[in-house]
């Protein structure tokens, strides 16, 4: 089983433009974000999809592989089917450029799904963590995700989900992680299909899969994950490496 990790990487963020281009630290996001994926030694090839050429160069020039790719991609998965339309790969692991600190161990529980299903009924596999404070799940740059008693997605949204309509329970809320494992086929049909309605109107590439009536199955971890969405973000995320480099 071949397993290859792509990098969607869009320059012109809508909330955040250049947010990979960024330091954090002594390197940029995006280079970090690559960096910390290699590191992993989970993956038979990484690779970044850009649509940019200074992201492609600082790739490039620090050795990584990267790939140009149209502009006028509508999420970052439809920019990795294009990449991987070009490999071998049978899992392909979409790994947000946004998402410096993403977690070995994470990632090797999503390539295990796989394994574990010899008769290939899970196409698509992703993160979620528990989420704890109130302010992230009021906040609608944290996306949630509700699941069922087996752990397939019900719903993603930017509301907070579920609703505790009589404030007399703490429901478990989850955050959705920006993550995602495909096997190849399905990737490239989900790319070939158009943007859906609530994918539309929340944001969310993943709902696109569910509006077709396809599974989803979703996987906990606890490590901790920043996607930097904001300039905000980017401050949290400069604070988190201070830390793991003191320790």
């Amino acid at each position: 089983m071949k397993i290859v990790s792509i990098i969607p990487a869009r320059y012109d963020s809508m909330r955040f433009p250049g947010k990979l281009m960024q330091q954090l630290g002594d390197i940029t996001v995006i280079l970090r974000t690559y960096q910390n994926v290699v590191a992993t030694g989970l993956f038979d090839e990484v690779l970044v999809a850009t649509d940019s050429d200074l992201i492609f160069k600082e790739i490039s020039d620090n050795g990584g592989r990267a790939l140009m790719t149209r502009r006028d991609h509508q999420c970052g998965s439809d920019r990795i089917a294009e990449a991987a339309s070009g490999t071998e790969a049978d899992i392909v692991i979409n790994v947000q450029g946004d998402e410096p600190f993403v977690d070995g161990d994470s990632l090797k529980k999503l390539i295990e799904v796989f394994k574990d299903d010899p008769k290939k009924e899970i196409a698509l596999a992703s993160l979620m963590t528990p989420l704890h404070e109130a302010e992230e799940v009021e906040n609608p740059s944290v996306v949630k995700v509700i699941v069922d008693l087996n752990n397939f997605a019900l719903y993603f949204s930017r509301s907070p989900i579920p609703f505790d309509r009589d404030n007399e329970q703490s429901p478990p809320y989850y955050k959705h992680v920006g993550v995602y494992a495909f096997r190849k086929q399905a990737l490239i049909e989900f790319s070939e299909q158009e943007m859906t309605p609530l994918e539309s109107a929340e944001k969310i590439e993943c709902i696109r899969y569910l509006e077709h009536g396809k599974k989803i199955k979703m996987v906990e971890t606890l490590k901790l994950n920043f996607g930097i969405d904001t300039p905000k973000d980017l401050e949290r995320a400069k604070a988190h490496l201070k830390q793991l480099n003191s320790e």
